[in-house]
């Protein structure tokens, strides 16, 4: 069987029914996501502060405030920490080795949330296209690299996307409601309260922006929001509040207005005047981001354009703009911009791009297509180039397998290409996500763990447990990762040279890390309590966040082992 023709099979058994669609969306979701989850390091810095603060529940047992160290990590609810304390208990029960520091498991909350999120992609499509065309819609956004990213991150952007997708699923079934229509199964009206609590208990206003701002725009349209009734306003806020209530009314007692001027103040509506964490950018960024983040949907949702434009006033194509347009527009206003930030309006353009298709719009021909199409074979070398090259530039090794194992995913987008070209766009969709788990496999599972001088916690946190001491007193001077925290100890001090030289003074078992800026205080330091430190060994590698290079001196006190 050729290809073309498997890739039809696989088409035709998804319209088979829902059952089957799902069955064969979870596993091209487990092979697109699964590659990584366990040999991707620790990525600073935002992934190993979430991590961080729920290992600091575990063992504390205070499930209400969270905390990195000693410091109230008040800028997003509770979610996301309750989801992954949850992963990590099961992980102790099932007998992980050491599961309080091992990152996949707190990863687990976001590898079900890209799940979910391609899932519920299908389940919202359902409500504007066919069982196949929904199909499609689910397969692009499925496979996009932003969705792939957040699913190996430990973090609440892919959890945030599936309560948005599941929201608008049932927003959809009430905005395409009739007078004289049956009325919104409570299914429906139950889950569109229950994705909107969480997605609030997981990042505060987000969710509710996106969808209420969709809900008002097409109320606007309609000139009415009579049909909102449907979703059943009275039930939906007893839900959210038995949802999100107690635990706000928790930490509002402990914290007082601490974590709502933190929350809300510090950090979200900062995030609109200002950049934070230098992390701003100017109106049309997130334009310019989604031709990389949103591969392989681009070519096919770009190639629609002129059927969403002609079909602009059509309920299904209004209700994808809605989705889309007025948050878009914010994010883009916002100083503060993360590609992640718009993931949860990309659901809208897969559908958008589907139903272009099922209607027959002609997205294969003309100019433009000929161009676009081709964007689809040209990230396995991009990406491979990028392996290549970045080795070299850290000092490593080249991934003599990553490589190769990339540039096999080019007879898929080119394959990919063709298809498009020759208006068989679910074929070429398919065939796109056979280039995305290909790329998976070679960027996660054989590029990124070779790239050794980018672990630079997970060698630091080796080298640690290598002096033999079952309990010791950590520091760590001009290196201060979060991940360095997750991997090592909570107590771990942040410091100078001179203070890595007063803690390495102090009894019992000490051990210091120091890096290469701080050297020259810390010898003076030790120098003169007169102290004889034993080198351990030293760790060079290099810091993504800093840009920098790292030499790291691992220290012992004479006689701790």
């Amino acid at each position: 069987m050729s290809p073309i023709a498997l890739l039809s099979r696989i088409l035709e058994y998804a319209e088979g029914g829902h059952k089957r669609a799902c069955a064969l969306l979870l596993l091209l979701g487990l092979a697109l996501y699964l590659p990584g989850q366990t040999t991707l390091q620790p990525m600073d810095r935002d992934e190993p502060r979430f991590a961080q603060a729920t290992k600091q529940m575990l063992e504390t047992g205070d499930f209400i405030d969270i905390r990195f160290q000693e410091e109230a990590r008040h800028k997003k609810p509770v979610g996301i920490y309750w989801l992954q304390s949850v992963a990590v208990s099961a992980g102790e029960a099932l007998g992980v080795d050491d599961a309080r520091r091992n990152v996949a498991l707190y990863r687990i909350p976001s590898l079900a949330g890209a799940l979910a999120t391609m899932l519920l992609t299908y389940a919202a499509a359902c409500a504007f296209v066919s069982r196949r065309g929904a199909f499609m819609a689910a397969v692009l956004m499925g496979s996009t690299i932003l969705l792939g990213v957040e699913a190996r991150l430990a973090k609440t952007d892919a959890v945030l996307a599936a309560t948005v997708v599941g929201s608008m699923a049932a927003l959809a079934r009430a905005w395409f409601r009739r007078d004289g229509d049956p009325p919104l199964p409570t299914v429906w009206r139950i889950a569109f309260w229950v994705a909107l609590g969480f997605g609030i208990l997981v990042k505060g206003p987000i969710a509710p922006a996106i969808v209420g701002l969709a809900a008002l725009w097409l109320s606007i349209a309609r000139r009415s929001g009579r049909w909102l009734q449907a979703l059943g306003p009275g039930l939906g806020a007893v839900i959210v509040a038995l949802i999100v209530l107690p635990w706000f009314a928790a930490i509002a007692i402990k914290s007082g207005a601490a974590f709502f001027e933190a929350s809300l103040g510090d950090d979200m509506l900062a995030k609109v005047g200002q950049s934070k964490e230098r992390h701003g950018a100017p109106p049309g960024t997130y334009l310019g981001v989604f031709f990389g983040t949103a591969w392989p949907l681009v070519p096919f949702f770009l190639l629609s354009l002129p059927f969403v434009w002609t079909k602009r006033r059509d309920p299904a194509v209004l209700f994808c703009i809605a989705w889309v347009v007025p948050m878009w527009l914010i994010f883009e206003a916002v100083r503060t911009k993360l590609p992640h930030y718009v993931m949860p309006l990309y659901p809208a353009l897969a559908i958008l791009a589907a139903l272009a298709v099922e209607r027959g719009a002609a997205i294969h021909r003309g100019r433009a297509a000929g161009i676009l199409v081709w964007w689809l074979a040209l990230p396995p070398v991009i990406l491979a180039g990028a392996a290549f090259f970045g080795a070299l530039h850290l000092g490593d090794a080249p991934p003599w397998i990553g490589v190769p194992v990339l540039l096999l995913a080019l007879p898929a987008g080119v394959m990919a290409a063709r298809l498009l070209r020759q208006g068989q766009a679910e074929q070429a969709a398919l065939a796109s996500a056979c280039a995305s788990i290909v790329i998976a496999f070679g960027a996660y599972l054989f590029t990124a763990p070779a790239l050794r001088s980018l672990h630079v916690s997970e060698r630091l946190a080796e080298a640690a447990r290598s002096v033999g001491c079952p309990d010791p007193v950590l520091a760590s001077a001009g290196y201060s990762e979060p991940s360095l925290v997750l991997l090592t100890q909570t107590d771990i001090e942040m410091t100078d040279g001179r203070g890595a030289a007063e803690i390495l003074a102090g009894s019992g078992c000490r051990i210091v890390f120091v890096e290469r800026r701080h050297v020259e205080a810390f010898e003076r330091a030790v120098s003169a309590a007169g102290l004889t430190p034993r080198l351990v060994t030293r760790i060079t590698g290099f810091n993504i966040n800093g840009g920098r290079r790292l030499d790291i001196a691992v220290l012992s006190r004479e006689g701790a082992r």
